[in-house]
């Protein structure tokens, strides 16, 4: 249950980033002294759940959401085209929009970006850019045989209708979209996850999306977002992974329009269970979107460096145990006291007597001051590797 902006128990999730989560379920405590819903002062632990048989959630592996966006063009061979491309490239899911214009916007909706030469509107652009439903079901279809989730926002109760009787397994809920109680609605009536993105959010409108969907019974997930194509890094908000996550108990990540690999490498170091990155063929390909995107190659690049650092948070290293696990490799490469030359029974050694070279199986570097003005009990030979039972 997540309570609503209104209820004095709400907690306000200052925690900051987010360390790893299986710690955090075990140690963190509420701020400020506020309790969890069961009364507790710890917070519940983070809620897992499925979309079409892929685990999200801070025990399984980092969901990745390959976002095509608009870069389709309107073009359904190279929306095809991306989702062999994201397979390819490892992602864990393939992202579209669902536009129709009709249902969406008013013929007369402004241009945010003036960007294209071939739309006079904005509105021609969304119609442009319309797939009809059995294109859609192929996609779909497609995605499934690549072994990727399929998803795709819906801009309009008629896209969710439509996306919802093809079969999408779960409900991408755009930055704009937060506060559309209708729509929310639409998508919660169905049961079927809810991924929010939270670009122009307050918390208080997110925690009233949240509750829609939990008062549905839907799991829910929710990403970080700053909605600038592309963010610049101080805008990122990395910190925000983290208050995501104690605020709404449930699987959190980033949703990136950096048009780089490194905001999503980093939150994946604090702990997100997914992440949402544009992609596009090349950053010289027509699109608003271009600019915000990576290429295939760095998407690759990105879900290779989201499994290494998943892997690495997820088996915490005891320094104490590795540092005895390699005492014989420490003696190998280690430095142990020698003789610098041939030294007869009876010196007393100096500093220029000895010098440090491996391996370390002899008297340890560390003892050089130690052993310096101590007498020699037998003859020693050059480069000879000094013990205790050579000295007085």
């Amino acid at each position: 249950m997540v309570h609503s902006k209104s209820s004095p128990k709400s907690w306000p999730g200052e925690q900051g980033v987010a360390h790893y989560p299986a710690k955090r379920d075990r140690d963190l405590t509420l701020p400020g002294g506020l309790l969890a819903p069961d009364g507790s002062s710890r917070l519940p632990p983070v809620a897992s759940f499925s979309i079409a048989g892929r685990a999200v959630g801070p025990e399984h592996p980092c969901f990745v959401i390959a976002e095509v966006a608009q870069a389709h063009d309107g073009s359904l061979g190279a929306a095809h085209a991306y989702i062999d491309a994201a397979a390819r490239a490892g992602a864990s899911a393939i992202k579209f929009q669902t536009h129709i214009a009709a249902a969406e916007s008013a013929p007369d909706e402004p241009w945010r970006v003036k960007f294209s030469p071939q739309d006079a509107t904005r509105y021609q652009y969304w119609q442009r850019m319309e797939f009809p439903e059995a294109a859609w079901a192929g996609l779909l279809a497609h995605a499934s045989e690549r072994g990727l989730v399929f998803l795709s926002s819906p801009f309009s109760l008629e896209a969710v209708a439509l996306l919802d009787r093809i079969g999408v397994p779960a409900w991408k809920v755009a930055s704009g979209e937060v506060d559309t109680g209708p729509l929310l609605e639409a998508m919660a009536a169905t049961a079927k996850p809810l991924l929010f993105s939270s670009g122009m959010s307050s918390f208080a409108a997110l925690d009233g999306a949240i509750d829609i969907a939990h008062k549905a019974g839907c799991p829910v997930a929710a990403l970080q977002c700053t909605s600038a194509y592309p963010c610049p890094p101080d805008k990122v908000g990395l910190n925000v992974i983290g208050q995501l996550r104690d605020r709404y108990r449930c699987p959190v990540g980033l949703s990136d329009h950096s048009g780089t690999i490194f905001a999503g490498l980093a939150a994946a170091a604090l702990g997100a269970d997914l992440l949402e990155v544009h992609i596009a063929f090349s950053r010289e390909q027509f699109g608003p979107d271009t600019a915000a995107s990576i290429t295939i190659d760095e998407l690759a690049e990105l879900c290779r460096g989201a499994a290494f650092i998943r892997q690495a948070l997820a088996h915490p290293v005891d320094k104490e145990a590795v540092a005895r696990e390699l005492a014989p490799l420490r003696a190998l490469f280690g430095k142990s006291i020698v003789s610098a030359r041939a030294l007869a029974a009876g010196s007393r050694l100096g500093h220029d007597d000895v010098t440090l070279k491996k391996p370390g199986t002899g008297l340890p570097a560390a003892d050089l001051e130690r052993i310096i003005g101590r007498t020699l009990a037998r003859d020693i030979a050059a480069d000879q590797r000094l013990t205790e039972d050579d000295l007085v």
